[in-house]
């Protein structure tokens, strides 16, 4: 394997998902990032074989079935902890998401291994930002276990890149368009100011980061001729047997790309509950 410091995307993207180091990870998304915003990153792909292994992820925290999470009140200091780690592990997972994006799917326009790169770097600030709140709550990541469903699906599309931006930024991710707003009230009304501005920027940036699974699913489909709204709804049905929980922030996801056909789709196959706030 190539040193991250060689200037080769591949290379980068070797080091940082062949990584059990959380930190080796933070600082190769940024290093990668810098060195693209400096027009000093190497995107030839001609010698480069097709990846072979997922990610590694760090020995702590254990994963676990969702059911086994601990559940605890968010007026208490453990049940923010409790939540922000969910969080955290979340954000982690999603820099490994973006990497694995760019590095396993080849034969792209370079914007779409840019567009990753930056959504894997900003992944990492607010991977660092959630962490940071974890220390000042007298936490760590790592303290808790975690799930890995989202890892799951990243898995189960490593076989197309329509069936990972349709699944993953457009259907995982964009769960956290919905859910997002009620977890920022909840803090707010515990008093929890700190937290709540770590998610608000989560939030703001997550918007453009499902936009861009939009993006260049749509895209994607246009090149093979398909029409995306039945391709994403055939997706879900195969990999999820078209489970869609709501309510849906419909708001935010029109900003991020979704269509009122989609939405309204999704919103006949969920709970008849509505959710229409940003």
């Amino acid at each position: 394997m190539r040193g991250a410091g060689s200037g080769n995307i591949w290379a980068y993207a070797e080091h940082c998902l062949g990584s059990p180091e959380v930190e080796t990870k933070l600082a190769v998304s940024h290093e990668a990032w810098r060195a693209c915003r400096a027009d000093e990153l190497d995107f030839g792909i001609e010698d480069e074989p097709l990846p072979t292994r997922f990610a590694r992820f760090p020995d702590r925290p254990p994963r676990v079935d969702p059911r086994d999470l601990p559940r605890r009140g968010i007026n208490t200091v453990d049940g923010r902890v409790a939540l922000l780690h969910a969080v955290a592990h979340i954000e982690f997972s999603a820099i490994q998401l973006a990497w694995d994006h760019l590095y396993r799917f080849r034969g792209l326009p370079q914007d779409y291994y840019r567009d990753w790169l930056r959504v894997a770097a900003e992944e990492a600030e607010h991977f660092a930002q959630v962490r940071e709140r974890l220390r000042e709550l007298g936490a760590d990541y790592g303290d808790l276990p975690a799930h890995g469903g989202l890892w799951s699906i990243a898995e189960e599309t490593a076989y197309d890149v329509a069936a990972r931006m349709a699944l993953v930024p457009r259907f995982m991710e964009a769960r956290g368009l919905d859910v997002t707003p009620g977890m920022i009230e909840r803090l707010r009304q515990a008093g929890d100011a700190r937290s709540v501005a770590v998610l608000e920027r989560i939030l703001h940036d997550e918007v453009g980061h499902v936009a861009l699974g939009s993006r260049w699913f749509q895209w994607i489909c246009a090149q093979r001729g398909i029409d995306p709204e039945v391709e994403y709804f055939t997706l879900v049905e195969r990999h999820l047997r078209g489970q869609a929980r709501g309510p849906f922030n419909l708001e935010l996801r029109r900003r991020a790309g979704f269509s009122d056909r989609e939405l309204e789709r999704l919103e006949a196959s969920s709970a008849p509950r509505r959710y229409s706030g940003a």
